[in-house]
């Protein structure tokens, strides 16, 4: 039989703009080949079904590279912590290939860790087997708990010592295929401006609409209108995600131009973490010095980097449309970071009973208390989905009534008092409701709030197990609670 993935039906839409957005790279040859992760969750998007795709099939197409395509390293710039670098680009990865999927919408397999391009800057182009297993981790993890994001659709073991400063060396090392709405960045843009070239900025613009904006163009005729939805969705869309972070309690750590995609879609996984309590300044990165994308910074690094993309946008568009798209964000993420705290809270549904003050009342005592507190942030949202009850309606000493015992040992009598001014909240908003209604709560607190989470102490635990005795288990078992808790 032929290989599942060689069989399927590679599309050259990036390809066919020509050589002008990226250079034709060959694959590098490893000494070994171990298949570690597998997503079957994804194949069947992909048009495949995981029963007829055996793990052969993943490692000669994604360890060995045997296909008779051309892999592109795409070319792109970017501001890096604010300063701008012309000398990016996919520097340890390439494009693929693009399919198909069930739903329509083109997607993109785009390596990590497969070589060297124009663009390593001196670099092996490994990805370190550490590096793959978080990135496995981090988008499993963000996808269940509702954010925008790739996935990885393999992890293989390429028998190779790496040297990394930022990893005990010599350390293992892997390549790692993710799947991604498009790997087609702000910073592809940004390239285009640095050379001044509006006409490759106008032929990449227009196919970025036609095929992942395509629904603008039913609504005008006219090539300036539907210029400036694009750029309006496209800030909607980033708020969004942002405001997706954040209820999640994600720091994404690198918000570089570079590393935010022309669709609105979370991908490209470093140092990044999930706060352990909430903490406004928490910064992911070590090297992150100033807390320039720290927890609290992360809707105005998105904001600064929508507002950098209007460089060479503008060479094609028109700059007040540009402005005025650029003033939804903030609305925007206000609207989207209210409406999915509520969703963590169990509130999917706003009824007429309530006023916009209880809500703001609510979501800022929560917010209040989890800072003065310092509880587990996402441990938190975990038990009300565990303890939620109908009775809270009308027994309101039984909301979190097992929280507060945990807290007796807590001194500070302003935890206490928050917490009390929390329930009371939560209680007035729960009062009118029908039963319906709150049977409705108990669902949506278990869809929006897993009961595993993703912390910095149990990765490192899956990986010194990995590391130390080649213990994949606790991995595999993490992966499974991820998805499905």
């Amino acid at each position: 039989m032929p290989n599942p993935f060689a069989s399927l039906v590679y599309e050259p839409a990036f390809e066919n703009l020509g050589g002008e957005y990226y250079d034709i790279v060959t694959a590098c040859q490893f000494p070994l080949h171990i298949l570690r992760w597998r997503n079957d969750q994804i194949l069947p998007l992909i048009g495949l079904d995981p029963r007829q795709v055996t793990d052969t099939d993943f490692i000669e197409a994604f360890g060995h590279f045997l296909s008779d395509r051309r892999f592109l390293a795409m070319r792109y710039h970017g501001y890096q912590f604010g300063e701008y670098n012309p000398r990016l680009g996919d520097g340890r990865g390439f494009l693929y290939g693009q399919v198909r999927g069930t739903d329509g919408a083109l997607y993109d397999f785009g390596t990590k860790g497969s070589g060297q391009t124009p663009y390593s800057r001196g670099g092996d182009g490994k990805l370190t087997l550490k590096g793959g297993v978080r990135e496995v981790l981090a988008a499993e993890a963000l996808h269940r708990m509702g954010v925008t994001t790739s996935r990885c659709l393999s992890l293989i073991e390429t028998g190779e010592q790496l040297w990394r400063g930022d990893e005990p060396s010599p350390t293992r090392s892997s390549v790692m295929v993710r799947l991604a709405r498009s790997h087609i960045r702000f910073g592809t843009f940004e390239r285009l401006h640095y050379y001044q070239r509006p006409d490759l900025v106008r032929k990449l613009l227009d196919h970025v609409i036609a095929i992942y904006y395509p629904h603008l163009l039913e609504h005008s005729d006219d090539p300036q209108v539907i210029d400036r939805l694009f750029y309006a969705e496209l800030v909607q869309r980033t708020a969004q995600l942002c405001a997706q972070w954040m209820t999640a309690g994600f720091c994404h750590a690198v918000l570089n131009t570079d590393n935010m995609s022309i669709t609105g879609e979370s991908f490209d996984y470093g140092p990044y973490a999930f706060i352990p309590t909430y903490d406004p300044q928490f910064t992911a990165a070590y090297f992150d010095y100033y807390g320039r994308y720290c927890y609290a910074n992360q809707a105005s690094a998105c904001y600064w980097n929508l507002s950098k993309l209007q460089l060479p946008l503008a060479l094609v568009m028109d700059q007040e449309d540009l402005a005025q798209g650029l003033e939804g964000f903030l609305p925007a993420y206000q609207s989207a970071y209210r409406q999915l705290m509520l969703r963590r809270l169990g509130f999917s549904s706003l009824w007429p009973a309530w006023t916009e003050e209880q809500i703001s009342v609510l979501l800022r005592s929560t917010l209040e208390f989890l800072l003065v507190s310092q509880i587990d942030y996402n441990g938190f949202f975990a038990q009300l989905r565990q303890q939620f009850s109908p009775q809270w309606q009308a027994q309101p000493d039984l909301i979190l009534a097992n929280l507060a015992e945990n807290l007796q040992f807590v001194q500070s009598a302003e935890v206490h008092q928050l917490l009390n001014n929390w329930r009371q909240n939560y209680h007035h908003l729960l009062l009118p409701l029908a039963e319906a209604q709150l049977a409705e709560i108990s669902r949506t607190l278990a869809e929006a709030n897993p009961l595993v989470y993703l912390l910095r102490p149990r990765i490192e635990s899956v990986w010194e197990a990995i590391a130390t005795a080649d213990d994949w288990q606790g991995f595999y078992h993490l992966v499974k609670d991820l998805q499905s808790s």
